[in-house]
């Protein structure tokens, strides 16, 4: 394991695969700055963490680019050279056929899954061309190499990112800076409790009868793509719990 990057930016730091990273970064000593929408659970994370590392929480929503523009510009000194981007913050919203399908939920998954992508590693990306370094992984899904019953928008959304991973890879390749993806099958995290808007009992059927990956699986696999030497890049990464084959084949125990 090559540890030569010393500072990482996290979006969707507040809740499962992202404060997953958090805590496994900071056990290699890697400082962090936690962005999310939850100011409390940051502060929570930071209070947990700050023991071994430094910590800086940014709250702001990476749907608008202005408040992303803002949180980055605001840095302190200390924290503004990243070496480490990882794109976690997403959502899938909804689960119906694309006829029926709500727009405004349609909307919520372009923005986030997409855009918020998009103007954070446009806002830090002049930073690490500038330095000639970084490590950038973008938390995709198996969503974006499959396409399911009813996942339409949220499919399309991670096929974007799958996309710009391979469009910023070579965008930024002169840079020196390294670009991947991961892209999770099945990960109980609050992933299908915000798809199912609150509803536990639905989604809690989505990891009936199996066991699914967790958080913690995504985050040692992001950290092994990030501190891989100088000279290797892992550019794409799918992992998969050893009930799911793909999007369609799940083994259950009845």
């Amino acid at each position: 394991m090559e540890i030569i990057m010393t500072t990482a930016l996290i979006t969707g730091a507040t809740s499962g695969i992202g404060w997953a990273c958090a805590e496994m970064f900071a056990e290699q000593k890697i400082n962090l700055i936690l962005c999310g929408r939850r100011s409390e659970r940051l502060e929570e994370l930071k209070s947990k963490l700050a023991n071994k590392v430094q910590v800086h929480c940014l709250t702001f929503d990476v749907r608008n680019n202005n408040e992303v523009a803002k949180a980055i510009a605001s840095l302190p000194e200390n924290f503004k050279n990243i070496d480490i981007l990882i794109n976690n913050a997403g959502n899938a919203h909804g689960l119906d056929p694309f006829n029926t399908a709500s727009i405004e939920d349609m909307d919520a998954m372009i923005d986030i899954n997409v855009k918020g992508l998009i103007y954070v590693s446009r806002a830090i990306t002049p930073l690490m061309v500038q330095n000639k370094k970084g490590t950038i992984i973008n938390v995709s899904s198996i969503a974006g190499k499959e396409v399911y019953t009813n996942g339409n928008v949220y499919c399309a959304s991670k096929h974007a990112v799958d996309a710009l991973t391979r469009g910023m890879r070579s965008d930024l390749n002169p840079h020196g800076i390294k670009v991947g993806s991961i892209n999770p099958g099945m990960v109980e995290t609050e992933f299908s409790l915000v798809r199912f808007k609150g509803d536990q009992t639905k989604a809690k059927t989505v990891y009936q009868g199996l066991e699914p990956l967790h958080a913690k699986d995504i985050a040692d696999a992001i950290l092994y793509m990030v501190t891989r030497p100088s000279h290797v890049v892992i550019g794409d990464l799918t992992i998969l719990p050893l009930a799911q084959a793909s999007a369609h084949v799940v083994k259950r125990n009845t």
